[in-house]
């Protein structure tokens, strides 16, 4: 992962080479493409071909093969629909000339209209609790053979509750990590979404692994997102604490589907995600 916020920016926001067509790159590790860098990039090209006024509000991709690190990604944007208040893009990202990812973003102009939300649940505050850089540093000192220390960059995460990755128990589908982006993002909001997209990604596999004695990279387990949606309910910033609420209602047929709500501080709900992933248990 880029080491500082503006080489991740470098990474996230791809360069434009014609109207509706869009390169982007990868940091060398990991091996393979990291799925939130790739529904990131895909939501900033379409980004780029709409008009200032409308806002992204919901995403729909599906990831298809593996990226390549070392090769760049073409995006072609499709303008499927422009409307008096909403826009469609549907975004194809490819690599030697196959699609790795493809999704479906909408955009509207922002209006007022009926509010509700749910209520976040009450978790200690980030200031609370320890970095999960730290705790895998830790780890990783005890346990060389199993547990790699993993760059974070930027992102800063702080769970509310660390699983035991050594030996992981069987326990209720349910986790909360506090993320944070280090440094100033400004002002732009879809430079926000961008980061949030590329974040969304966190957590949402492992919590599917809960309920089961396995953890993420687990030899036994053969996994990989399948699809992942994406909805910006109200305005926010990364560079301020949001809370990750996730859960997972259900896994079967080697697939695992999970659900995440994004908090701010002040618990306003922001942003969900929705999830479902390859779980599958190896035999060998």
């Amino acid at each position: 992962m880029p080491t500082n916020l503006e080489k991740l920016l470098q990474y996230l926001e791809v360069d434009a080479i014609d109207k509706y067509l869009f390169i982007g790159k990868s940091p060398k590790r990991p091996a393979r493409i990291f799925g939130g860098q790739v529904l990131a990039q895909s939501l900033n090209a379409a980004i780029r071909t709409v008009p200032h006024d409308r806002m992204a509000h919901s995403l729909h991709g599906y990831f298809l093969r593996p990226g390549d690190p070392l090769k760049q990604i073409v995006y072609e944007v499709d303008p499927i629909r422009d409307g008096r208040s909403f826009t469609t893009r549907r975004v194809v990202a490819k690599q030697d000339g196959c699609a790795i990812f493809n999704t479906a973003v909408s955009f509207q102009i922002p209006e007022e209209g009926l509010s509700h939300q749910s209520t976040m649940p009450d978790v200690p505050p980030p200031e609370a609790l320890e970095s999960e850089q730290k705790e895998l540093a830790k780890l990783a000192k005890q346990y060389p053979d199993r547990i790699q220390t993993w760059n974070f960059g930027p992102i800063e995460r702080r769970r509310v509750l660390a699983r035991d990755r050594i030996n992981p128990q069987p326990q209720e589908p349910v986790q909360h990590i506090w993320f944070k982006v280090r440094g100033d993002v400004g002002a732009d909001p879809r430079r926000h979404q961008t980061l949030l997209a590329y974040i969304s990604d966190f957590g949402l596999l492992g919590t599917a692994l809960y309920p089961h004695p396995y953890a993420p990279h687990s030899r036994r387990i053969q996994e990989a997102s399948l699809d992942h949606a994406l909805w910006f309910h109200r305005p926010f910033r990364v560079d301020d604490y949001l809370l990750y609420s996730l859960d997972s209602p259900n896994s079967a047929a080697g697939r695992g589907f999970s659900r995440g709500s994004f908090y701010s501080r002040d618990g306003v709900l922001v942003a969900s995600s929705a999830q479902e992933a390859l779980l599958r248990l190896r035999t060998d």
